[in-house]
């Protein structure tokens, strides 16, 4: 039972850290209004109302797993010189990313403001 409870736990923390400032003050208090300690039946109800307050893309960041390996010197100096290289050199404009892909600032505007769906490979 612990683990089930201790893995609740950390995905109802993960879905605070990416609530909206206006959502998370309404999930601030409605947890201060049933903390008196918060029992696991409870903890998990809490659980499905932030997950249903977020976008599936919100849920798919939430429920993924923490990168916690350790990084290669190797690639510490790649990142170390992709830096250096975007300070002297800047980067590359939008614009030409995507014309790279075949897209326009248009195609890319039109995208963002599809909405999500839960069956949308994320």
């Amino acid at each position: 039972m612990e683990p089930d409870l201790t893995q609740q736990r950390h995905h109802a923390h993960a879905f605070l850290d990416r609530l909206p400032a206006d959502q998370l003050a309404a999930v601030c208090g409605l947890l201060e209004s049933m903390l008196s300690p918060l029992p696991a039946d409870q903890l998990a109800a809490v659980c499905g109302l932030l997950e249903s307050m977020l976008s599936p893309l919100d849920r798919k960041l939430a429920l993924a797993h923490i990168d916690d390996e350790p990084l290669a010197p190797e690639d510490a100096a790649a990142i170390r010189a992709a830096i250096a290289s975007l300070e002297k050199n800047g980067g590359v404009p939008m614009e030409h990313v995507l014309a790279d892909l075949g897209l326009t600032m248009d195609d890319f505007h039109k995208i963002a403001e599809a909405p999500v769906t839960e069956e949308s490979n994320l």
